[in-house]
């Protein structure tokens, strides 16, 4: 049975985002808010972790993990960029995007497009999962929070409890956050390609 934690979304409480920290320190899954709907997390080195997400999402090697970084200076360690990529990111974060780029030796081999070796990275606007971020000291492994058949990112933790508490060690309660997962974008080449759109304003990689 998950923990229920109820996090002010403006004003997240220390106690409980330590409590949370340690939870997904431990090899917990966590539901948790971002600027985009709800997410699944879990710690980056924790395989077991990692394959029950797959498993709640059916979701095979081939879907695109993302680390959720707390800011630019994490994302240059897991990722390879070039300056112009790179600006795009920091004019553009933080925000509901999720850039796909090509990992760097940092990323563990299972968080990668088996083929392509690339990994989503984002860096979300939500005061909580950027102060679950801090305490951490490291990015999340994670996923929107789509279940099978879906489309959309759930948006009420009360039902991501109730569906799922039996599958889950937390689900923080941070409000509505929206209803529109991220605008995923490719710099892997000197054009960027917009994969979705989502909340994310796309003008900014049109050229």
């Amino acid at each position: 049975m998950s923990q229920y934690f109820a996090i002010h979304p403006d004003n997240p409480q220390p106690r409980l985002v330590s409590q949370a920290a340690e939870i997904i320190r431990a090899g917990g899954v966590a539901a948790y808010p971002t600027d985009s709907g709800y997410g699944l997390g879990c710690q980056i080195a924790n395989k077991n972790a990692l394959e029950r997400i797959r498993e709640i999402r059916r979701i095979d090697d081939k879907h695109h993990l993302t680390l959720v970084c707390k800011d630019l200076s994490e994302l240059a360690n897991y990722s390879r960029v070039d300056n112009a990529a790179f600006r795009m990111i920091k004019n553009n974060t933080p925000g509901p995007y999720t850039f796909i780029l090509e990992a760097s030796k940092e990323v563990p081999r299972r968080l990668m497009h088996p083929k392509k070796k690339t990994i989503g990275l984002r860096i979300p606007d939500h005061p909580i999962t950027q102060a679950l971020l801090a305490e951490l000291g490291e990015p999340l492994m994670s996923t929107s929070l789509i279940l099978p058949g879906e489309t959309e990112p759930m948006v009420e933790p009360w039902e991501i409890r109730d569906l799922l508490e039996h599958q889950l060690d937390l689900v923080i309660d941070g409000g509505y956050c929206g209803i529109e997962s991220t605008t995923i974008v490719s710099l892997l080449d000197e054009v960027p390609e917009i994969i979705r759109k989502g909340s994310g304003d796309v003008s900014p990689f049109l050229f």
